[in-house]
């Protein structure tokens, strides 16, 4: 109960990082990638360690710990060691990783919409229904079309970000919300 309540805090503040990094994204495009880069590294290990650490609790509790949490959390990680690891030659990984982390991260989404209905209700469950089906879409688009990924990344990114952090925040609203809590 109070779990739930301490989880939609972090959910509701995430969210509102996320969308202040893609709003900056998108206002300064001109900005040094390989600062941007870094930033996205970091993000990248806080979400694949969230990951990872989700599917040990689910593996635990119920001894059926979904795969692709799994796989979506390495993705991550590994995606953001390399983004630290080599700043300048992450922006050419991003562009090969992170349609794949967009990709892995809506097939995670889409396979979690039972429970989001279950907790968030039907119009958020629509809600994330549409923006994962757009997000595969985007994802698709930019391993069949590198190059322009490559030209268009920052705002591909910030979009993304702004998605992500827009769905963290009605998700944290809807928990913090909950009258059964």
């Amino acid at each position: 109960m109070n779990r739930r309540k301490r989880l939609g805090w972090f959910q509701l503040i995430l969210g509102i990082l996320l969308v202040a990094a893609g709003i900056f994204t998108l206002r300064k495009p001109q900005t040094s990638l390989v600062g941007i880069t870094c930033l996205y590294g970091i993000l990248a290990v806080v979400s694949g360690i969230l990951d990872i650490v989700h599917y040990a609790k689910e593996e635990y509790h119920s001894r059926f710990g979904s795969s692709l949490t799994l796989v979506t959390g390495i993705l991550s990680l590994i995606a953001g060691a390399l983004l630290l690891l080599r700043p300048v030659l992450g922006t050419w990984v991003m562009v090969w990783s992170f349609p794949l982390w967009f990709i892995a991260h809506c097939i995670f989404s889409l396979g979690s919409l039972d429970l989001v209905r279950m907790t968030a209700g039907p119009v958020y469950y629509y809600f994330s229904l549409i923006i994962n089906i757009i997000g595969l879409i985007l994802g698709v688009f930019m391993i069949l079309n590198p190059w322009a990924a490559w030209f268009s990344l920052s705002d591909l990114i910030g979009c993304y970000l702004l998605i992500v952090g827009i769905e963290g925040i009605v998700m944290a609203l809807a928990v913090l919300s909950d009258r059964s809590l």
